[in-house]
């Protein structure tokens, strides 16, 4: 028998093996070499070598039936091809396979890499999105962290692919793919990856049998400026005409247009009617904007062109009948509207004077809609800015989920649930770009807030402050067996709330809750809410109102807890095959 010898280089390092009669006496043997474990298979006159583990979920692949150059595992009967290593089951992926050389009657293997590791687990990414594999989009993630890879890049991956391959436009998915991605900094190291994958995993399955979008081109030769193009967009919007929206955004950005001026041609068309699509609209157009701000607006067009068609064809609350009657709230913020623009520039030179938010507060949780629009109104003109303003409207908007009363129907800690990430979208929206546009958000989710007044009928006790707690976190470790039982709502925001006013770290509560995220089947709303929260949390910081936040988004997570943890037990399964862990001897 021959094989084809060749020299050593820097390239090739090969090791001694095994006798070749050794090998084809016993078919199949497994040899370990320095820190490989390698199946040798002889097989049509010809020996072969591959990584003993098979690459699916670690069987050992010694022994396995050999035909055709064609070995299969025994576990789940995955097939790969002995010269090469690859699989013909996507799912399982590529085995490692090792060169080979006989010399003098002994098998020779060749233990230097052949495949650069960075661009295998870079395009088993993609090939994880396109075929919605989550065991092979987890393992991707954990192999390109642990080399090194920044975090943004498979970010980016899964937001190309998720922009790419869905014409319906942005969504659920990618909202939590950006969510994910702005926890990361709140996040244990170790559940990092853990966040990605679920990020990712939301847009495969989302993008899941879906037609790509072709972004349209931008006008030719086109010398229109900017606020024309804005005048356009927003007419078009107002049409639902979405493919001439599209060419006017993507004119804009091609003309230069710079990141502030696109936001603000973005949310001063979501806010030309009231609370479009329940608040989602203009939360997706915020969460783009800060997925592009991840990747240094790399790939602009096909990031928010993803956006307009969920613009153009959101419902409009002027068409709710809850919006028109008893009282016709929109008629009450038209009219508050017309008052912005004097109300502005009367508290201009007080700004950074202004102390009205405990006596605010009250009056956006009162009965009065009227009171509510001229109570804002009131705070601009005394030196309130934008940004405090929303900020104290999102406060009031969690308060919502923190008093919500048990009794109510579980659908409607989702009705409480959207004016709060709707709010936290207009406030990290204002602190973006300050635009009189924009700040109609405010209004709209101080009078979706009302709305949801009946969800505080009566109010759930906040909790209050009590003596110190002789040790904090012992009782933060409660937290995790609390959420292991269904209805632990008011237990669960009592325990954070102990745990807090008795000295406990905020920062480690803050990684607990996403832990425990983290390790329940990922909810669209669940992880809206929580980023929410921990945004919040980061400005309002160790005052009641930040613990209110935190008691409000603890309850929200206990109410949809526990769930079947499929997920996470995917992405476990992932992490031990990394770690070399033999799942098959438990």
């Amino acid at each position: 028998m021959t094989q084809t010898l060749k020299p050593t280089t820097s390239k090739n390092r090969y090791v001694r093996a095994a006798k070749l009669a050794d090998v084809q006496a016993a078919g199949s043997l497994i040899v370990n070499l320095e820190k490989h474990t390698i199946a040798l298979f002889y097989s049509d006159n010809k020996v072969y070598a591959i990584d003993n583990r098979c690459p699916h979920m670690g069987f050992p692949l010694h022994g396995s039936t050999c035909k055709d150059g064609i070995v299969t595992c025994p576990w789940h009967y995955a097939r790969f091809d002995l010269a090469s290593g690859g699989t013909f089951d996507s799912w399982a992926d590529d085995v490692r396979a090792f060169a080979v050389e006989i010399r003098d009657g002994e098998v020779w293997v060749n233990l230097s890499p052949q495949v650069d590791s960075y661009v295998h687990h870079r395009q088993r990414l993609e090939d994880g999105l396109e075929q919605g594999i989550s065991l092979v989009i987890a393992k991707s993630v954990i192999a390109l962290l642990d080399m090194g890879v920044d975090a943004s890049e498979s970010f980016q991956v899964g937001l190309e692919f998720g922009t790419r391959y869905n014409k319906q436009g942005w969504g659920a998915g990618l909202t939590i793919h950006t969510c994910m991605m702005n926890l990361l900094p709140y996040l244990d190291a170790e559940d990092r990856p853990l966040a990605l994958y679920q990020g990712l995993s939301a847009v495969a399955r989302d993008s899941a049998g879906a037609p790509p979008h072709f972004v349209v081109h931008p006008l030719p030769n086109s010398t229109a400026d900017i606020e024309t193009l804005k005048s356009w967009f927003r007419q078009f919007i107002e049409r639902r005409d979405s493919e001439a929206a599209e060419r006017c955004l993507i004119s804009a950005i091609r003309m230069g247009a710079d990141n502030k001026q696109i936001a603000d041609m973005l949310f001063a068309a979501a806010t030309d009617h009231r609370y479009i699509d329940v608040g989602h609209t203009l939360d997706f157009i915020n969460k783009a904007l800060e997925a592009l701000d991840a990747i240094d607006w790399q790939g602009a067009e096909k990031v928010l062109a993803s956006l307009i068609s969920g613009l153009a064809n959101a419902s409009r609350m002027e068409e709710s009948n809850s919006w028109r009657y008893p009282v016709d709230l929109v008629e009450i913020l038209e009219s508050a509207f017309e008052e912005l623009p004097a109300a502005l520039e009367e508290g201009r030179p007080q700004w950074g004077t202004w102390s009205g938010r405990e006596e605010l507060v009250p009056i956006l949780l009162g009965e009065d809609a009227q009171a509510i629009t001229d109570a804002l109104l009131t705070a601009l003109k005394q030196g309130c800015t934008q940004e405090e303003l929303a900020g104290v409207v999102t406060y009031t908007a969690a308060l919502r989920v923190a008093r919500f009363n048990t009794n109510n129907d579980f659908g409607d800690w989702d009705t409480a649930h959207h004016p709060f990430t709707f709010a936290n979208a207009v406030h990290q929206g204002l602190q973006r770009v300050a635009s009189l546009e924009l700040l109609r958000g405010v209004f709209d989710a101080a009078i979706s807030v009302y709305l949801n007044r009946f969800l505080n009928v009566p109010p759930a006790r906040l909790p209050e402050a009590k003596q110190p707690v002789e040790n904090p976190e012992k009782l933060l470790e409660q937290l995790p067996e609390l959420l292991n039982r269904q209805q632990q709502v008011n237990e669960a925001g009592q325990l954070v709330a102990q745990y807090l006013y008795g000295g406990g770290k905020p920062q480690k509560l803050l990684i607990m809750l996403g832990k425990l995220m983290l390790r329940e089947n990922r909810e669209f709303h669940v992880t809206q809410e929580v980023e929410a929260a921990l945004r919040q949390y980061s400005v309002l910081g160790e005052t009641p109102a930040g613990i209110h936040v935190l008691v409000a988004v603890t309850r929200y997570l206990a109410a949809h807890a526990p769930t079947m943890r499929s997920q996470v037990q995917t992405y476990q399964i992932a992490y031990r095959l990394h770690k070399g862990d033999r799942l098959f001897e438990e």
